[in-house]
């Protein structure tokens, strides 16, 4: 086996590919042009067809990766590689382009094959495939994968198609129902090919290895060489020259990384300061379950941002239209486990936010490599929780880059950066169309009533904003219980409880702060539902229109919880309440039935309260 070694070190391009995979490896600035080496080849140089060099202009790109330039010339002496390269070092590019140079123009059988792990990276290198062949009249290329209808995928095989790229499991599909012809495959390449024998497609791969002609060329691509790569290499590779493309650093140096010191309770509260003062452009946020991102998505959506989730769970199709809608800028805010953006590729994404920080330091590396692609700047967040701080520090060895301490947004940041929007809105609607419209119904009012102009602005952004919660109120200072006198009896509080809506002294139960009356209310979700004081208090202050002051206390109880809320609660205020859902659930609220001993009795023969369950003796106990 023939073998080189190239440093991917910072060159003044990418390869088209990097603008598609380049996520850590390669600090290059590929949108300066400037090339750091004088010796350094062109795509020229590789000897390349013009038309693709045309499709590479068009990109925007001028100097090939280290793993193009060590890549692309033995495939077009038609040699076998072996190529060890991390993902985003520009890949797809070096197998694509001599693949396209070899194809005949003509549409079937299949001429050439590219297996992939998983659909999202099957569909960014057949999107990739397509622009590297815009200048190549009648190059048809066709992804293949599981979650989508088989009649799409059929229909494109019958049309004809020279590039196929899909993930294992379903190529063999369509090879057994009759419907893919390998017969005449020229090129097959394995991209990824550890994280596929990871997933266990081992036997998939290397049946299609066997049932494909003896004499096509094979170009093999892994991050890692575990025995049974290498073992696949020896046994269906001919004298393959093996290129091994060594990472100067782990992480884009275009990624501006940051983290915070967030307890897990202020997570949200955080998130939502920092999205109100930080300007982007769209958000990739990652959390650890599936359960997770549909609750933060929902969360987020509550407080008047565009949000979806995606994880395993979600149906291809609609999968792909979130994705579309976040292409589109419909969507603002995708909310995701790792495994479920794994190959996203989405320009719009300026910001990472690991809200949950990750246990590995490679799971990082892929997240944070959803921003600054090809040479754009990103943000990369990470919310470290008091007890994660040996994570942030391995996060730092691994990538050999310190993160930076950011200092979170304080109300009164938060508070100007209203007043700013606001002035914006102002500035942008004056150059509307309609403002002479306006302008002469609201003189012809003024006239009228004789009402100042600026008061009749004041009630028109009235009608626009919630006054009450334009301004973010400073959160009140924790009160600590009175410390207790040692003997002192400690009272119960189901057992002394005078009352839902009573003091100890009989009187109505009042707030601490504004003195307003209280009363305490039931919602039905709990412990079990996996809500906070936090969640409970966002979605009630938000489709209650209440203010965090108006809240007393909350106590969470394994299937539902009591909160403290005005005594007196409009009409309206009530309906829109009993229509809320939090994390899914419909919070039914209600006026708490009162003290423990009239609440239902609950499990292991004690109220719910805490007090003994007393049977009724009239009655045979069964």
């Amino acid at each position: 086996m023939n073998t080189s070694s190239v440093d991917n070190a910072p060159s003044g391009g990418s390869g088209p590919e990097g603008a598609d995979e380049r996520n850590h490896e390669e600090p290059a600035d590929a949108a300066s042009g400037q090339r750091g080496d004088a010796a350094e080849p062109t795509f020229a140089d590789l000897g390349i067809d013009d038309r693709l060099l045309a499709a590479i202009a068009d990109v925007g790109y001028e100097s090939p990766s280290p793993i193009q330039a060590a890549t692309i010339p033995p495939l077009l002496s038609g040699a076998d590689v072996v190529g060890l390269a991390q993902t985003g070092t520009g890949k797809t590019a070096a197998f694509a382009i001599p693949i396209l140079m070899g194809l005949e123009q003509r549409n079937k059988p299949p001429q050439a094959l590219v297996l992939a792990p998983t659909r999202e990276l099957a569909i960014q290198v057949a999107e990739a495939f397509g622009r590297y062949s815009a200048h190549l009249p009648g190059v048809h290329v066709l992804p293949i994968y599981g979650g989508q209808n088989y009649a799409v995928q059929l229909s494109g095989l019958r049309r004809g198609a020279q590039v196929v790229v899909g993930t294992p499991g379903r190529v063999i599909d369509h090879l057994e129902r009759g419907t893919l012809d390998l017969t005449q495959l020229r090129y097959l390449v394995l991209d990824e090919a550890d994280e596929m024998l990871k997933m266990g497609f081992q036997d998939d791969v290397e049946r299609i290895l066997r049932d494909t002609p003896a004499d096509k060329q094979v170009a093999l691509f892994s991050a890692t060489m575990p025995p049974v790569i290498r073992k696949i290499s020896k046994q269906y590779l001919t004298d393959p020259v093996e290129i091994t493309v060594k990472s100067k650093t782990s992480t884009n140096t275009n990624i501006t990384q940051r983290w915070v010191h967030v307890s897990h309770q202020r997570k949200l509260d955080a998130l939502t300061r920092i999205l109100e003062v930080e300007p982007f452009a769209a958000m990739i946020i990652f959390v650890r379950t599936k359960q997770a991102t549909e609750e933060l998505a929902e969360k987020l959506r509550s407080r008047g941002y565009s949000a979806a989730a995606i994880n395993g769970d979600i149906a291809q199709n609609q999968r792909e239209r979130t994705i579309g809608q976040l292409k589109s800028g419909a969507l603002d805010i995708l909310v995701a486990t790792d495994v479920a953006a794994r190959g996203l590729d989405v320009e719009r994404i300026s910001h990472v936010v690991n809200y949950d920080i990750p246990h590995d330091t490679e799971s990082y590396v892929h997240r944070i490599g959803r921003t600054g692609r090809a040479g754009r700047t990103g943000e990369a967040l990470l919310f470290v929780a008091p007890r994660e701080r040996r994570l942030l520090d391995a996060i730092e060895r691994a990538t050999r880059q310190p993160l930076t301490e950011m200092r979170l947004p304080s109300v009164d940041d938060v508070n100007a950066q209203r007043v700013v929007k606001f002035h914006d809105a102002i500035t942008e609607n004056l150059a509307s169309p309609n403002l002479a419209l306006f302008r002469k119904l609201i003189e012809d009012y003024e006239a009228e009533h004789n009402i100042p102009l600026a008061d009749i602005a004041a009630a028109l952004a009235v009608g626009g904003h919630d006054g009450d919660n334009f301004f973010m109120e400073p959160e009140p200072e924790p009160v600590r219980p009175p410390r207790r006198e040692r003997g002192e009896r400690e009272r119960r509080p189901d057992r002394d409880h005078p009352g839902p809506d009573r003091d100890h002294n009989g009187g109505p139960r009042r707030h601490r702060g504004t003195g307003a009356e209280m009363a305490t209310y039931r919602i039905a979700v709990g412990k079990r539902h996996r809500v906070v004081p936090g969640a409970i208090v966002g979605a009630i202050a938000n489709e209650g229109g209440l203010r965090r002051s108006d809240f007393g206390h909350i106590s969470i109880r394994p299937d539902h919880s009591l909160v403290e809320l005005p005594a007196e609660l409009p009409s309206e205020t009530l309906d829109a309440l009993r229509r809320t859902r939090i994390s899914g659930v419909l919070i039914q609220l209600q006026r708490d039935p009162g003290p423990p001993g009239h609440r239902p009795i609950g499990r292991g023969g004690r109220r719910e309260g805490g007090g003994p369950r007393k049977f009724d003796r009239r009655k045979p106990r069964s």
